[in-house]
C-alpha cells in the first residue's frame, strides 16, 4: 500500500495555498487595472456638474416602485406630477444614505490600507483602495449636489432648512440605536470618558502581538491628537453610536485579520446598494434601447453601479479569501467580528419599510418625520391633520408597499447568505443571517408602525 509522507502532504498543502493566493492576487490585479482604465467616475462628475432639475423634472428616474410611499393609499390617490415627485425624492433619500456610506468608506479604506502597507506584499491592493477613496469623493459630491437641487425645487428653501433641526428629531436620533453596550453605562461616565483613548487602550491590550501592523493612518491621528471621525448616518452611523465607533476603527486598523473583516461590513453595504441600484441600471438600458430621454440621475445611477462593481469585487475578495492569507483569528478577533455582523443585522437590516420600498429597515419616527414634511410641502399641501390621517391609513395597514420591500429584502437575504456561507469564523446566527430573516414579517412591521406612529403623532399634535 502506497503511503504519503507528512513532508509531501505539507508540500501539497503549500502548493494549493500558493495557487489560491495567486488566484485572488490575479483578481485584485485585474480589478485594479480595469478600474483605473474606466471613465465612470469622470462621467458621474460631469453629469453632476451639469445637472438641471428643470430639465429632468417631468420624467421618472426609475421604475415607479422605487418611489416614496409606493403602493400606499397616499400613492394611489396621488396625481401624476405628485407620483413623479415621490419618485425623485426616493432617489434623493437613497443617495443621501449612499453618500453617508461612502464617506465612511473613505475613512475605513485609509484605516485598513494602513495595515496592508505594514504587512507588505499587497501593493496593488493598496493602490486599488487609494483609487477607490478618490472615486468616493467625487461620488459623494455629485449625490449631494443633485440631492440638494432636487429637494430645493420640490420642498422649498424654508422646509429644506428646517426639516431636520427639531429637538424631537435629535432626541429620536439618540434613541434609534437600541441595546448597544455604551447605552448600559451611567450617563455621567458616558459624558466624561475620552472614548478614543479608552478604546485604543482596550484594543492594544487585546491585540498585544499586532503592534507592527497598526495602521499608519490611525497612528498619525493619535500623534496629532485628533479623534477618529464619527458618522451619524449611513451604515456605520446605524451600526453603533458615536462613542463606540472608535472601538471598531481601532480593531479594523490593528491586525490583518480585522482589516479583512471590515470588508464583510463593506460588502453588506455594496450588496444592499446593488439590490436597489440595479433597477436604475436596467431602467437606463431600457431607455437607451428605446432611444428615449435619459434623466441625469438615472445616468448617474447607471455609471455608479459600474464604478461600484470594482469596489464590490474587492470587498468580496478581501472578506472571503484574503483573510486566509494570515494567521487564524484569535478568540477575541472572532468575537468582535461576529459582534459587528450581529449588530449590523440588529441595527441596519432590522425590518421592512413601507415609506421607502426596498429599504430593509423599520419605518421609525425619523422616516415618519420626512413623510410628514413631504405631505405638508407644496407637493401635497396638506394640513397637519390631513397629513397625519393619510399617514395612519398608509403606514398602519397592509398595502403593496410592504410587499415590494419584502421582495427586495428576500433578494438581499439570499445574496448575503451565499456570501457568508464560505466564511468559516462566523457564528451560525450570522452565517445564516437569522436576525435579518426574522425581520421579513409584514404583520410585525405593521405593528411596529402603529406603535411608532402613535409616538410620532403625539410629537406633532
Amino acid at each position: 500500500m502506497k503511503t504519503v509522507s507528512n513532508q509531501t502532504r505539507n508540500s501539497q498543502a503549500s502548493n494549493l495555498e500558493d495557487k489560491n493566493n495567486q488566484k485572488h492576487f490575479t483578481l485584485i490585479e485585474r480589478t485594479f487595472n480595469s478600474n483605473v482604465k474606466s471613465d465612470y467616475t469622470e462621467k458621474i462628475e460631469e453629469l453632476g456638474k451639469n445637472f438641471n432639475y428643470q430639465v429632468n423634472r417631468d420624467f421618472y428616474w426609475s421604475d415607479p416602485e422605487l418611489s416614496v410611499l409606493y403602493g400606499t393609499p397616499i400613492y394611489q390617490a396621488a396625481s401624476p406630477s405628485q407620483k413623479i415627485a415621490l419618485n425623485h425624492l426616493f432617489w434623493v433619500a437613497m443617495y443621501n444614505g449612499v453618500a453617508a456610506n461612502e464617506a465612511a468608506t473613505i475613512l475605513y479604506n485609509q484605516v485598513t490600507r494602513g495595515v496592508f502597507v505594514k504587512v507588505g506584499g499587497y501593493e496593488t491592493l493598496c493602490r486599488e483602495l487609494e483609487t477607490e477613496t478618490n472615486q468616493e469623493h467625487y461620488h459623494v459630491k455629485t449625490f449631494q449636489k443633485v440631492g440638494y437641487k432636487t429637494k430645493q425645487a420640490l420642498l422649498g428653501k424654508a422646509l429644506l432648512k428646517n426639516s431636520f433641526q427639531s429637538k424631537w428629531y435629535k432626541s429620536q436620533k439618540q434613541r434609534r440605536l437600541r441595546g448597544n453596550i455604551v447605552n448600559l453605562l451611567p450617563k455621567k461616565l458616558l459624558l466624561s470618558l475620552d472614548w478614543d483613548k479608552t478604546w485604543r487602550w482596550t484594543v492594544e491590550k487585546m491585540l498585544p502581538g499586532q503592534k507592527n501592523y497598526r495602521s499608519q493612518y490611525l497612528e498619525e491621528l493619535v500623534q496629532r491628537n485628533e479623534p477618529i471621525p464619527g458618522h451619524a448616518e449611513g451604515i456605520i452611523g446605524r451600526l453603533a453610536p458615536r462613542q463606540m465607533q472608535p472601538f471598531f476603527a481601532y480593531n479594523w486598523g490593528s491586525s490583518p485579520f480585522f482589516s479583512c473583516q471590515y470588508y464583510t461590513m463593506r460588502y453588506i453595504a455594496n450588496a444592499n446598494l446593488k439590490n436597489k441600484e440595479y433597477s436604475y441600471f436596467k431602467y437606463f438600458k431600457d431607455l437607451h434601447k428605446g432611444s428615449e430621454f435619459i434623466p441625469t440621475p438615472t445616468a448617474i445611477s447607471h455609471f455608479h453601479l459600474l464604478d461600484e462593481s470594482f469596489h464590490t469585487t474587492i470587498s468580496q475578495t478581501i472578506a472571503r479569501d484574503l483573510y486566509k492569507d494570515f494567521s487564524p483569528p484569535t478568540a477575541y478577533e472572532k468575537f468582535v467580528a461576529n459582534m459587528a455582523i450581529y449588530m449590523m443585522q440588529h441595527n441596519v437590516l432590522s425590518g421592512i419599510s413601507c415609506i421607502f420600498p426596498s429599504e430593509c429597515v423599520t419605518d421609525e419616527p425619523l422616516f415618519m418625520l420626512l413623510c410628514y414634511k413631504i405631505l405638508r410641502s407644496p407637493i401635497f399641501g396638506m394640513s397637519s391633520d390631513e397629513a397625519l390621517n393619510s399617514m395612519q391609513q398608509s403606514l398602519c395597514q397592509e398595502n403593496e408597499g410592504f410587499h415590494v420591500t419584502l421582495k427586495y429584502h428576500q433578494r438581499l437575504l439570499s445574496d448575503l447568505r451565499r456570501f457568508f456561507n464560505d466564511i468559516d469564523y462566523l457564528w451560525p446566527v450570522n452565517r445564516e443571517m437569522r436576525l435579518m430573516d426574522s425581520a421579513a414579517n409584514i404583520d410585525r412591521a405593521i405593528q411596529a408602525n402603529i406603535k411608532s406612529f402613535k409616538q410620532f403623532a403625539k410629537s406633532v399634535a
